[in-house]
């Protein structure tokens, strides 16, 4: 018996050994996430780069919205969401996960000016341009992609979302 505990802890230590070693020796900078491991990463209801709105949930992906340098987010964006126009000081660009994400540049968030993206639709948030964006019966998760510090501006400042 104890011939047998003591394989399983050598067999468990080499799974530790291998693993570390793996990892020191995956280069910086390198990620790769599963659904699953997306879904583990922590939640924020707000933060540098998204809208504010109540209820949406934020999870950075990779590097920091807040800082200099690279990021992406995941927005979880509930149903019957408004998002009023604003503008972000950096490019960005996004991709539509899961759900109908109804998104529009200009002044107003208007639904002649809407577009619809389902699943795997992509669009661009040029810094300093006006956009909006709304979700209809479905939740949806876009993740976006820009060079931070980022920010959120709304052009009606009684549009901003308030703590």
């Amino acid at each position: 018996m104890s011939g047998r505990i003591h394989a399983r802890g050598a067999g468990v230590v080499l799974l530790l050994l291998a693993s570390s070693i793996a990892s020191a020796a995956t280069p910086a900078g390198q990620l790769r996430l599963d659904p699953k491991d997306i879904a583990a990463l922590s939640t924020q209801h707000a933060g540098a780069g998204t809208s504010g709105v109540a209820g949406i949930q934020t999870t950075r992906l990779s590097g920091d919205p807040a800082a200099a340098g690279p990021y992406t987010i995941a927005l979880r964006v509930p149903a019957h969401t408004v998002i009023a126009a604003h503008t972000h000081r950096d490019d960005r660009s996004a991709v539509v996960v899961s759900g109908i994400w109804w998104f529009g540049y200009g002044p107003a968030n208007t639904r002649e000016h809407l577009k619809a993206l389902g699943p795997g639709s992509f669009y661009t948030e040029p810094g300093g341009q006006a956009h909006f964006a709304r979700t209809g019966d479905q939740a949806v998760v876009v993740y976006i992609t820009g060079v931070g510090p980022t920010d959120t501006r709304y052009l009606d400042a009684s549009n901003a979302p308030r703590p």
